[in-house]
């Protein structure tokens, strides 16, 4: 199985999969690999790519919360949020660090993101966000999490200290430029490609996975091979088994044509 996170890792720069990747990927599940997508987005932020890339089988969405069926458009499994807990844990980030910007991801299949007015939405998809004048409206619905901003505080450090103080109420994870987000205790890419996997009859010793940022750290720690991209965040590049090239240089085919050549440990198992 081949696991590809979306954004700086299929993704290139300008939201689109260039078609050397395309081709990559074509060879390898014709050769009767899969290819699963695992990413931070919800499933709503997922699927107008999964439409492009004419995928119909079974993705990761929402930090791991949802498996989605792309041919179908329906979640197998979804998990929420906890609103109460989430509350609480933004009160006691709050009470130390100062006023906070929010955003939420709602659950569904048609979710929506919310942000209040001070959240700066750093994405190609703002149209699927809606600003509300009322905060007590980010909570009306259930969600599978949370969106952070500091106005002061790099992303790094807002996930450092938000980890320090939400203690065993959420867990924090940074997946991106501008984008720390709170999730219920446990959950991991990791947790949403186990249950994938299994549903396709493959386990972590038959996968490769993609990634860039600190949240694909516990699915390389899942998969046999982690290859982080060229640029990916510190904390995967410590942690991957092999770097390739950058997402706008065709990273990912780069690996998978070394592989279908033969070439290459992950190929051979060393």
């Amino acid at each position: 199985m081949v696991a590809t996170d979306l954004d700086g890792t299929l993704l290139r720069g300008d939201g689109t999969v260039s078609g050397r990747t395309r081709a990559a990927l074509a060879a390898v599940t014709a050769a009767g690999a899969a290819h699963i997508v695992v990413t931070g987005r919800s499933a709503p932020w997922t699927r107008d790519v999964l439409s492009d890339l004419g995928y119909e089988g079974i993705a990761v969405c929402g930090q791991g919360s949802q498996v989605y069926h792309a041919g179908e458009r329906r979640l197998l499994t979804s998990l929420t949020l906890d609103r109460q807990v989430a509350r609480l844990a933004i009160a006691a980030i709050e009470a130390e660090l100062g006023p906070l910007a929010i955003a939420v991801s709602q659950d569904g299949t048609d979710g929506v993101v919310l942000t209040d007015a001070r959240y700066r939405l750093n994405s190609r998809k703002a149209d699927l966000a809606t600003t509300v004048e009322d905060v007590a409206d980010l909570w009306a619905a259930p969600l599978n999490k949370v969106y952070l901003q500091h106005p002061a505080l790099d992303d790094d450090a807002l996930t450092r200290a938000a980890r320090e103080l939400v203690g065993g109420l959420t867990d924090v994870v940074m997946a991106g430029p501008g984008t720390v987000e709170l999730v219920p205790v446990g959950l991991t890419k990791a947790r949403g490609l186990s249950l994938a996997a299994r549903r396709l009859g493959v386990t972590g010793r038959d996968t490769i996975a993609f990634g860039d940022m600190p949240n694909d750290i516990p699915m390389f720690a899942w998969a046999a091979h982690g290859v982080a991209m060229a640029g990916a965040h510190p904390e995967l590049l410590a942690v991957a088994d092999e770097v390739t090239a950058s997402n706008d240089e065709d990273g990912i085919a780069v690996v998978l044509e070394k592989l279908l050549a033969g070439e290459g440990g992950a190929a051979t198992g060393a």
